[in-house]
């Protein structure tokens, strides 16, 4: 391998569908940014898995580095607010879909996607965190600018073993909350307590075959990656006023639901959107997740740590619902 060459995992359209492997690149072949990154650290997160898929429409164009996030150390900078030996982070926007991503050994992104990666925490902190811990964070955040406040009752989430919800109940749990965690994994009941959530549901509990709108009020707020078929459920168990965090669709991107729980309960379903959230309410939303949205057991959030060879099998891995927490690809 040359001074200026590096190793990426790649996916590219074939005529048998899409080929992903890893391939040596030069730095000639990254698109235009201002920073240049030597990239420490990534994340497994759903929509990473959902690039790698033959039939995406995730990804805008082909050849493609995957990653929706990275952190590293800037290398060169053409941007003022940033120097070379800065340490940054990147989620969202096109990164790993429409512009080189984070399973790369270097990476060219806009300064404007960039964010200083807090005091208090490290890059391989803020990966252990990632999309998933951002889009949690987001998620409280909106809850609270609606009111939900500790003491009003249990906060339920949602697909509680998967990268969103461990954040979401630890955090919660962190600041005060009762946690309900659902997931459809029993042998994880005690992992869930670990991180703070006082009950445990199965996922059954939350079906709604009998297609009731609205049920006995349980729930102050509920954060929710999962969508589809749960979600009327939710919606209608959710106490009066309160409000659901929506945020993913594992559940799928439909579901079937009625107006009653928003005009008999005025209850709210936020859209949550992390990919582009203001840069104002982003830099805010990390500098919380430095301080009192930190959960406290981060470390035991991380799954596994992983190498860029062990990237496609953990895609597979997530995509099938069998991870726990965050799996770290270390660069």
């Amino acid at each position: 391998m040359t001074d200026s060459a590096f190793r990426a995992l790649q996916v590219d359209k074939t005529g048998q569908g899409v080929s992903l492997g890893i391939r040596e690149m030069t730095v000639e072949e990254l698109p235009e940014g201002e920073l240049l990154v030597k990239v420490a650290y990534s994340g497994v997160n759903f929509k990473d898995g959902l690039a790698s898929m033959p039939e995406s429409k995730t990804v805008r164009s082909y050849p493609m580095v995957l990653g929706i996030d990275l952190s590293g150390t800037v290398v060169s900078s053409a941007d003022p607010r940033y120097k070379e030996g800065d340490e940054i982070l990147v989620t969202g926007y096109a990164l790993g879909t429409g512009h080189f991503g984070g399973y790369s050994e270097l990476a060219r992104v806009p300064a404007d996607w960039a964010v200083p990666v807090p005091e208090g925490l490290t890059p391989k902190d803020v990966m252990a965190l990632g999309t998933a811990g951002f889009t949690a964070a987001l998620s409280i955040q909106r809850l609270e600018d609606n009111g939900l406040r500790p003491g009003q009752g249990p906060v339920l989430v949602t697909g509680a073993t998967g990268g969103v919800g461990t954040a979401a109940v630890s955090m919660l749990a962190g600041l005060g909350y009762e946690v309900a965690a659902s997931t459809g994994k029993s042998s994880e009941h005690a992992y869930l307590r670990g991180l703070g959530a006082s009950e445990v549901l199965p996922r059954e509990a939350l079906a709604a075959e009998d297609g009731k709108p609205l049920r006995r009020e349980q729930w102050s707020a509920a954060v929710d990656p999962v969508g589809g078929a749960s979600l009327p459920y939710v919606l209608g168990t959710v106490r009066y006023g309160g409000s659901v965090a929506l945020s993913g669709l594992t559940g799928g991107g439909a579901f079937p639901a009625t107006v009653y729980p928003f005009i008999l309960r005025g209850v709210n379903l936020l859209g949550i959107d992390s990919v582009y959230c203001p840069e104002g309410l982003r830099r805010k939303l990390w500098e919380r997740l430095a301080g009192d949205l930190k959960p406290r057991s981060l470390g035991d959030m991380i799954q596994r740590e992983i190498t860029l060879e062990e990237v496609p099998a953990a895609l597979g891995d997530i995509l099938a619902g069998r991870m726990r927490g965050r799996v770290v690809v270390r660069l």
